[in-house]
């Protein structure tokens, strides 16, 4: 990570950073976003290159990861308010469908109910017909979090069918013990996990 620290982060255009003491502002088209640095690492803005140059104090291997972490953070929030980041959900199955009401998105994905996901305030949500979802924002971060929510209900209740599925099933032999297959089905979809009991 070390030498992805030495890398200065280069500045777009339009884009605005302040630095005071170890609070990093970054402003450009898309938002606004900081960033506490921690207080072994040091940011220097560079006007005349017009780039973020960051430093750590020695070797040591804290510092040398904390020295790639934060440019890579900084690197990030450069990118996302000048270009933003972008993600885009598909949701497949019989009468699986997506749909907006207010400030949340709420999912039709095969269970009794209907799943409500809250948009957070710095996540901007758009639908494509019902099975599309594209989620942008200028926190790279915040954009991956959201994304995955939709994907972690479902994937909830695949994680409880596998293990209804292993326990239905007769205790296996020591020989069999080690590693074992389970297999269920969600959706007309096959899937298949292996379970390692010691």
């Amino acid at each position: 990570m070390s030498r992805i620290g030495k890398k200065p982060v280069p500045l777009a255009g339009g884009v605005k950073v302040s630095v005071q003491d170890h609070l990093v502002k970054i402003e450009g088209p898309k938002g606004k976003l900081e960033l506490t640095v921690h207080p072994l690492i040091t940011v220097n803005l560079d006007d005349a290159k017009k780039e973020l140059v960051v430093t750590r104090p020695d070797d040591e291997r804290q510092s040398k990861a904390l020295h790639g972490l934060t440019r890579a953070l900084l690197n990030n929030m450069v990118i996302g308010v000048s270009q933003g980041y972008k993600k885009t959900l598909e949701v497949q199955g019989v009468g699986y469908k997506a749909e907006m009401k207010g400030k949340n998105l709420v999912l039709s994905v095969g269970f009794a109910n209907t799943v409500t996901v809250p948009i957070p305030g710095d996540v901007t949500v758009q639908l494509e017909g019902v099975n599309k979802v594209h989620v942008s924002g200028a926190d790279k971060q915040a954009v991956g979090e959201f994304a995955a929510q939709p994907s972690r209900t479902r994937a909830k209740a695949s994680v409880m069918k596998a293990k209804w599925s292993r326990s239905s099933r007769a205790r296996p032999s020591p020989a069999q013990a080690r590693s074992d297959e389970v297999e269920f089905e969600i959706s007309n979809l096959k899937f298949q996990i292996e379970v390692d009991e010691k």
